[in-house]
């Protein structure tokens, strides 16, 4: 339940809300069944280059990680310790050292200085046994999702690979239709990082392969799932699952339908890969008149019905990408960490 509670925590500090600004360019017709019409567009800065390479800052310790100590000369054996929830180690007579963001030699430094009092000369060392302050999240259709320590520089394809790989079809052996790359994401402090997973892990693009900060999240989501996501100015945000053709309509009415203040005229579908994604600004308004044609969706669709015209807002889809990527990893987050409960897909768009 604690660790719940500090998932939750991270994640709602992590969670602010952008504006909205969409141009969309020339007329075109988002009701083609084959999603052809969409325009195309990136949501994201290029990778930046000092996220290729490894954090210079020595590792420091926080609450839960695990050490031995050995005090030299003294003939005693390797003590185990643990950073206590208060930051602080109990060894030998010392009534407790505060440890919490000090490095190994600083803790070293420390023990020596505290233990300097009752013995002469104390020489200390301190090995560090175990990692649970700092960490990464791992989850979606891999082999071992779960949470790992980050005691050592990882990058993305270093975490892939210590959560067991892709997750293997058991009769065709291929990994291709169980992980859905191109919504696959990288979540940090509650922003989308513009990591595409189909050019690092299919074409071997090593220009995607960022070192991880702790708390991050990596997300690889099921090839198999036929689900939209309706999001934005709607009663019940929410996943919409089907098992035939949905609609725009459809989708919309399994939200429970739209909020009072919805603005009709601008509804955004997001389509296709989260780094470069195509999308149509439809006029649900006209939909609902019978003055335009239903929209067809398709798996893994985002649909956001805007609270405000577009026009006043900036960076409508990057907007729509972070809140859909937060909502997803505070699912996944709350499942794994035990919990039953969900985070609505909505968000506040407010001017």
């Amino acid at each position: 339940m604690r660790f719940l509670f500090l998932f939750l925590l991270w994640f709602a500090a992590g969670f602010s809300t952008g504006c909205v600004n969409v141009r969309h360019g020339p007329d075109f017709d988002p009701h083609d069944p084959r999603g052809q019409a969409f325009q195309e567009s990136s949501t994201t800065n290029a990778i930046n280059p000092a996220w290729l390479k490894p954090s210079t800052n020595e590792f420091r310790l926080g609450p839960g990680d695990h050490l031995d100590i050995d005090m030299l000369g003294r003939g005693q054996e390797t003590q185990p310790a643990l950073v206590g929830p208060d930051g602080k180690i109990y060894f030998d007579l010392l009534p407790g050292v505060s440890v919490w963001g000090l490095t190994l030699s600083q803790t070293r430094d420390a023990l020596q200085d505290q233990l300097s009092h009752f013995y002469k000369n104390p020489r200390v060392t301190v090995t560090l046994r175990e990692v649970r302050s700092s960490r990464i999240w791992v989850m979606g259709r891999i082999n071992t999702p779960g949470i790992y320590p980050l005691e050592t520089p990882m990058t993305v394809i270093d975490a892939v690979t210590r959560a067991g790989g892709l997750y293997t079809a058991q009769f065709t052996g291929t990994t291709e239709e169980l992980a859905d790359l191109q919504h696959s994401f990288l979540l940090r402090h509650g922003k989308f990082m513009p990591v595409n997973f189909k050019k690092l892990i299919h074409e071997g693009d090593l220009s995607q392969n960022i070192y991880l900060e702790p708390d991050d999240f990596v997300y690889l989501p099921s090839a198999l799932a036929t689900e939209v996501y309706v999001i934005g100015a709607v009663t019940e945000p929410r996943a919409v699952s089907f098992k035939d053709q949905v609609t725009l309509s459809s989708a919309i009415s399994n939200a429970r339908g739209t909020l009072p203040d919805a603005w009709l005229r601008e509804v955004i579908i997001i389509r296709g890969s989260l780094t470069e994604p195509h999308y149509a600004v439809v006029n649900f308004l006209d939909i609902l008149k019978g003055k335009a044609p239903e929209v067809p969706l398709q798996p893994r669709d985002i649909v956001y019905v805007p609270d405000h015209p577009l026009g006043i807002f900036q960076n409508a889809l990057q907007t729509v990408v972070n809140t859909f990527v937060r909502t997803v990893a505070a699912n996944e987050g709350i499942r794994a960490a035990g919990g039953s409960t969900s985070v609505g897909v909505g968000v506040n768009v407010g001017p």
